[in-house]
């Protein structure tokens, strides 16, 4: 079970047995730990020693973010006791032939899903231009196939999101003025809500590489650095369509969420007098602000995700340009959760293992999988595709 505490003053405390969630003297749930997976605290949330004891001493993953999503930390759980296995994954690290061949294998199951949600938006919408972006993806295929270079896997990922991003459009019902995916800060209401799921998909990502004993850290796509948590990205990448993505086009095209669920956030250097004016202005028109700190840690949805090493190219590639952050109203956040952990519990046929599971249980299959291919019990990683 996973449980997303977002009532701002409330307190976790102990009880027993059990964790109850309160404000003041109501309690707004109790929490069966047996059960707990993950607990996602957002914002101003106070958790009492007893009940942070309580949920160190069942190993349920805790983690952190701002009121708006920003991931910012977790409880640290004792670390695998699988030595082996760790040492594996950093010795593969030098192996230069392992991960170009498992990097492939993870490009491309990302750009086919890519495709296959283009070409949904084809079929339903009856325009050319997912069509369009969906053979220009295909047709990196090939030199995916021929890649002699993690660096040129990066690129060719990198170009096929490119194209992916700017057909996306296409596929909503209305205009949000989304144009291409923009987190440092999201401009628009499609991207916020984008980072959004992205934070969430990470942790549940995080949490199954842990389940499966995996160091976190080293992997191949995603260049590795000081705290960054490479193998969740990578491993993310293939789900990044499958759940965020399709959700996201859901959320906004069945009328879930709609532009006055949205709100445009100035940096603070704006003036008073016409921050006020300017939040009134529709967010779709995506107005400039006058922002002078971008990089500035309030804005990210994840830690740094860049796949090369060139940090300055990827930053420029997902900046707003100086535009002001837009941002989920409170009410707005919690359907996005609610819906969220719908889609996870939603079942599926899992063609590896040829039965039905939920997305949350293919999260950690997949890991499992990544598990045994870095053991050598497997040759090659298969990625989820969309159906």
């Amino acid at each position: 079970m996973n449980i997303y505490i977002q009532t701002q003053g409330a307190r976790l405390i102990r009880e027993g047995r059990h964790l109850l969630v309160k404000k003041g003297e109501d309690t707004y749930h109790t929490l069966f730990v047996e059960k707990l997976e993950q607990v996602v605290i957002f914002g101003n949330i106070d958790i009492t020693p007893a009940a942070r004891a309580h949920l160190l001493r069942h190993g349920v993953d805790t983690v952190f973010c701002s009121k708006d999503g920003r991931y910012q930390g977790r409880f640290a759980t004792p670390e695998p006791k699988n030595v082996m296995l760790r040492k594996r994954q950093f010795i593969l690290l030098d192996d230069q032939a392992f991960g170009i061949n498992l990097c492939r294998q993870i490009v491309t199951g990302k750009l086919m899903n890519m495709v296959t949600l283009l070409m949904r938006i084809r079929r339903t919408r009856n325009r050319n231009e997912p069509k369009i972006a969906a053979k220009e993806i295909r047709a990196l295929f090939g030199k995916i196939g021929t890649a002699e270079s993690i660096d040129s896997l990066r690129g060719y990922e990198g170009r096929a999101s490119a194209i992916y991003f700017g057909a996306l459009r296409w596929g909503f019902l209305q205009d949000f003025g989304f144009g291409r995916r923009v987190r440092r800060p999201p401009t628009d209401p499609v991207n916020a809500v984008l980072s959004l799921l992205y934070t969430f998909l990470f942790n549940r990502v995080y949490a199954a590489i842990r389940r499966v004993n995996l160091d976190p850290h080293p992997a191949f796509l995603h260049v590795p650095d000081y705290g960054r948590h490479s193998l969740v990205m990578d491993l993310m990448e293939e789900f990044r369509v499958i759940i965020a993505d399709t959700l996201c086009l859901s959320l906004f095209n069945l009328k879930i969420l709609q532009k006055d669920d949205f709100q445009i956030e100035y940096h603070k250097s704006v003036r008073q007098e016409n921050s006020q004016e300017k939040a009134e202005a529709d967010v779709t028109a995506d107005p400039y602000g006058h922002m002078a700190n971008l990089d500035n840690m309030e804005q990210f949805d994840l830690p740094s995700q860049r796949m090369s090493e060139n940090a300055t190219e990827d930053l420029n590639s997902e900046t707003g340009g100086g535009k002001p952050a837009v941002k989920l109203k409170d009410d707005a956040f919690r359907r996005v959760v609610e819906n969220f952990e719908r889609k996870m519990t939603t079942e599926f046929h899992y063609l590896p293992e040829e039965h039905t599971i939920t997305y949350a249980d293919a999260l950690i299959a997949q890991a499992g999988m990544y598990r045994k291919v870095i053991e050598g019990s497997l040759r090659v990683y298969q990625p989820l595709l969309l159906k």
